[in-house]
């Protein structure tokens, strides 16, 4: 397999990458971090359409930084009009029988094309893909998150694997605007060692997991001025920090927001479980002591996501 890569200049050699595929019989894979034409909440699944003017201040300027599946696929459709395409993200398969339809539907090659989000990943080998398009590869490493570059190798990686499981040499091209990055580097490279190598380097530098025990603390409340009154009183309980322990916060969440309640966050860095473990137990008795409701501290060990 050759995997190259290239900057967001890349689209005009992506569709003769695809055009060259469509005129041999050979099929392609177009993978997108979004979608389009709604805004929708991942933590509570309300959804609405993208409003045509501001609520705030009635401007009509509002518009999209990148394009999703949706987009991708009518773009497609002008440039390849002959070609037969799917798409397949959670507007298009929100059952499984939809899913597993448009699946199988790519696999007897009804389709030369199939587009979507990182549903398109996901383990499938089919033997006439060729060619693995990449749009907007880096849009995860702007999540305030320690494990993005992580999550965004294991997806590059992951999609590439989709090229040139058959007779045929497969190519993926990935689109990014942080080519030096060491996460998209070593994915178009498939070097896994020397992303683990630099991985690690960041993570023990910055002193997250596994070279830290962390947690991530939030005080929770239904009217903003409480919920920052709570994280205040909380975080002069936690000041000074014990020895071994950071403290970062209170600082609010980055989904603020979440339903009706605001969120303010502190984030634990341990040099041991131990260590934690007390922080952990001395804020819980704060909370009880101070006669916080019982969804007002939310504390999770070993978080999986900082959102």
């Amino acid at each position: 397999m050759i995997t190259e890569l290239r900057d967001q200049k890349t689209g005009r050699r992506l569709l003769e990458a695809v055009a060259h595929r469509v005129d041999n019989g050979e099929q392609t894979i177009i993978l997108l971090n979004r979608r389009d034409r709604r805004l929708l909440c991942h933590y509570c699944n309300y959804a609405e359409r993208v409003p045509s003017h501001c609520p705030k201040c009635q401007s009509d300027h509002i518009y999209f930084i990148g394009v999703g599946s949706e987009k991708v696929e009518e773009e497609l459709h002008r440039e390849f009009p002959k070609a037969r395409i799917a798409r397949l993200d959670r507007d298009t398969a929100s059952a499984k029988r939809q899913y597993e339809a448009i699946l199988q539907g790519f696999r007897e090659a009804s389709y030369d094309i199939l587009v979507g989000t990182q549903m398109v990943a996901k383990g499938h080998a089919i033997p006439n893909v060729t060619l693995v398009g990449v749009v907007s590869a880096d849009v995860g490493l702007g999540l305030p998150d320690f494990r993005a570059a992580e999550r965004t190798f294991q997806l590059l990686t992951q999609v590439a694997g989709r090229a040139g499981r058959g007779s045929l040499p497969g190519i993926v091209l990935i689109q990014t605007i942080n080519p030096d990055h060491y996460a998209v580097r070593m994915a178009a490279a498939q070097d896994y060692q020397t992303f683990y190598e630099k991985e690690l380097q960041f993570r023990r530098m910055m002193h997250y997991p596994p070279f830290s025990a962390m947690a991530n603390i939030l005080a929770r409340s239904e009217q903003q001025e409480h919920a920052m009154r709570l994280s205040t009183e909380l975080g002069r309980f936690l000041t000074p920090a014990p020895e071994k322990i950071k403290i970062l916060g209170p600082a609010e969440a980055p989904v603020t927001r979440f339903k009706n309640e605001y969120r303010y966050q502190f984030l634990i860095k341990a040099a041991s479980r131990t260590a934690l473990n007390e922080l952990l137990r001395r804020a819980q008795s704060f909370a009880r002591e101070q006669k916080w409701s019982a969804t007002a501290l939310v504390i999770d060990v070993d978080p999986l996501t900082l959102l």
